[in-house]
């Protein structure tokens, strides 16, 4: 009878054993997969605007992995943290490694320049003295407008 008893005891003690680790399968799981394989591994990826106090593990290690530099980027010369290949704007540098993350910096792209200036559309000349501008820097006149092609 002892021996019935050992043995429902187990079974039970088994049962329970098996429930608690596929509660716990269920529970980490999910979790696990919101961070790539292996669990809080790092999959790359822009971290502006991120809570530093939620980067997974892998997140964690490869911020933690950057570096500082005081150069010049996106048009702009100054303290960069750089991580996982992308630069990071901050004021003054923050060590060991900075534990707020900037928001993107967006560079506004001046217009293009253009290559040299517009065709000219008149010459200017003075009838005293009498001359072509620049020739003549000064015209006791008024200065007449000279189309640059003739009219056809």
């Amino acid at each position: 009878m002892k021996h019935v008893i050992t043995r429902k005891l187990a079974a039970r003690g088994r049962l329970a054993g098996s429930a608690i680790v596929l509660a716990c399968a269920l529970f980490v799981a999910p979790a696990q997969a919101q961070h790539g394989p292996g669990g809080g591994g790092f999959r790359g990826g822009d971290f502006h605007g991120r809570d530093f106090g939620h980067f997974a593990p892998g997140e964690l290690h490869a911020w933690r992995g950057g570096g500082w530099r005081h150069e010049w980027h996106d048009g702009r010369f100054a303290w960069w943290w750089v991580a996982g290949g992308l630069w990071y704007f901050y004021p003054v540098p923050i060590y060991p490694y900075p534990t707020y993350v900037p928001p993107a910096i967006v560079v506004q792209q001046p217009p293009p320049v253009p290559a040299g200036l517009p065709p000219a559309q008149f010459w200017y000349f003075c009838d005293n003295p009498q001359g072509y501008y620049p020739y003549v820097a000064s015209c006791n006149g008024p200065w007449r407008e000279v189309p640059t092609t003739p009219p056809k």
